[in-house]
């Protein structure tokens, strides 16, 4: 190690993720002096797009892949250049007990009668209109100071939410509202799976953390609509970048933070050389664990991962068993697989006992449907597609009991029997081929996540999700603690994922830490 150099900001982000890009343009444009840290050559964290295969001229989004909680105003407040586009149907979802001959589709046309299920369609749509009595009024809130359990309670009910409405997702475990709504095994499966997406649960958790799970992806701008984000997730973190860049911010990429101490000193590494800036507020965009270990503290338990990303790039759409569906209709939305409520039930226990689940419960994505800019027009010409398979129930520590490379085969090869269980040809027929002749096949473990993104336990909400208000007797005497973003060190605040209201790609950690610092 040669040289060394110190420098003072008023405030130092580690991590350059996107929370740590919102909180750094915030912050800049109220004039305070900003320097963002980030361990590897670019920022942008999970919410990055890369030519993933050598020689396809695809950007594929290739952690996160859709965007339901990033509110508007950070979006205006930034001037930040993000578009978003709407998907035509919600979901397809093959039938198992006809090996996918038949299937719901839900959306302009949707087909319950399809699958038996005609007398549920309007209870289904009900159900979530009764959710939406709730999640309109909460949503508002996440970029506001908290509230408590009691208030908040008040607020929606006061606004005509629904008691039923509120006990069913806040006060009883989820499982028991969407079997009490609908009389369809599939139909309960694909109202469940908000609830286990990246959360290891089982639907009647005493705990209710499917429960919170299940609220946060109902809730994004009060109606629970994911969209796909123009140019890819890279698209969404170059424009606040750009934003916070803009403002004056300092984006150091390269940086790797080695300690953090409680009066504000930050010491890291970049070319070799040592640097120690000190900061009169340091905001934390890494995952509490590796806070602590920063700190030099006991780190806390971390809630596992439980999921395996799948990329794909595909020749062309794979034909459907069922041939009443068109492949851009069923590909078209979330494409459910093996998601039926007794094979997710299933499919946890076997998890629990140690086993990756047969069959995989797994969900797929076409970003290229919605948004063909990521692909080149040689490809867009060609009928070329990208393909993300999102399998459940593949809790971390399935990775950590074996050897990661062939446990990441293993669940390779589970997510891709689950989808050939539905499909009228193998989908590796219709995968494309990188330069070398390799299969465009790329897939992201829980192990993976920890090793190149630091999310420990590869969790994606960098630890169990927490109700977007507090309880009655949490203090909120400080500005951090009404924000959410409290540590045990008053210079230093959450600003990500691990955040109150962190988790997916939002940017509320990043605006809420910003908001506790100007308030303070």
């Amino acid at each position: 190690m040669s040289g060394s150099t110190d420098t003072r900001a008023d405030v130092v982000i580690v991590g350059g993720g996107h929370n740590g890009l919102v909180a750094a343009g915030y912050l800049a444009r109220a004039g305070r002096r900003v320097r963002v840290l980030e361990r590897l050559d670019h920022v942008g964290g999970a919410a990055v797009s890369a030519h993933a295969f050598d020689g396809v001229d695809a950007r594929l989004s290739r952690y996160s892949y859709l965007v339901s909680l990033l509110p508007q105003r950070i979006v205006d407040d930034l001037g930040a250049r993000i578009r978003l586009v709407r998907r035509r149907y919600s979901s397809y979802t093959p039938d198992p007990t006809t090996s996918g001959r038949t299937g719901l589709l839900v959306g302009p046309e949707s087909t319950f009668g399809a699958v038996g299920a005609a007398a549920d369609e309007a209870a289904f749509h009900a159900f979530y209109r009764r959710c939406r009595t709730v999640t309109e009024q909460v949503w508002p809130t996440l970029i506001e100071p908290l509230r408590t359990r009691s208030q908040m309670r008040r607020e929606v009910l006061a606004a005509g939410g629904e008691e039923s409405a509120w006990r069913a997702l806040v006060e009883r475990p989820i499982g028991d509202a969407i079997t009490e709504a609908v009389g369809s095994d599939l139909v309960r499966g694909v109202m469940a799976t908000d609830a286990l997406i990246g959360t290891f649960a089982s639907l009647d958790d005493p705990s209710l953390r499917q429960n919170v799970c299940f609220l946060y992806h109902l809730i994004g701008g009060g109606t629970g609509d994911w969209d796909v984000p123009i140019g890819g997730m890279g698209a969404v973190t170059g424009a606040l970048a750009a934003a916070a860049a803009g403002f004056g911010a300092d984006l150091v990429t390269g940086a790797e933070v080695d300690s953090i101490s409680p009066d504000g000193e930050v010491r890291y590494r970049r070319d070799g050389v040592e640097h120690r800036v000190v900061g009169e507020r340091i905001l934390a965009n890494v995952t509490p664990a590796v806070l602590a270990r920063l700190l030099g503290e006991t780190a806390p338990e971390v809630a596992p991962g439980a999921q395996v990303k799948v990329n794909l790039m595909l020749r062309r759409l794979p034909r459907l068993r069922d041939e009443t569906v068109a492949p851009e209709q069923a590909f078209g939305g979330t494409f459910h697989i093996n998601e039926s409520y007794a094979q997710l039930d299933a499919a946890y226990r076997a998890a629990a006992e140690g086993s990756v689940p047969e069959p995989l419960p797994c969900e797929i994505y076409c970003h290229s449907l919605a948004d063909p800019t990521i692909l080149s027009d040689e490809l867009r010409a060609s009928g070329a597609q990208t393909l993300t398979v999102f399998g459940l129930h593949t809790p971390h520590r399935l990775m950590a009991s074996g050897v990661p490379d062939r446990m990441r085969d293993a669940l390779t090869s589970a997510a891709l029997t689950s989808l050939n269980s539905v499909l009228a040809e193998p989908i590796q027929d219709v995968v494309m081929q990188d330069a070398a002749g390799r299969l465009c096949i790329e897939t992201k473990t829980t192990a993976d996540l920890e090793a190149a993104l630091g999310m420990t336990n590869g969790n994606i909400f960098h630890g169990a999700l927490s109700w977007p208000f507090a309880e009655d007797d949490e203090p909120l005497a400080t500005s951090a603690q009404r924000w959410g973003v409290a540590t045990a060190h008053e210079r230093i605040l959450l600003c990500g994922s691990g955040s109150r209201r962190g988790g997916a790609v939002s940017g509320i950690g990043g605006h809420n830490a910003a908001m506790a610092v100007l308030d303070a």
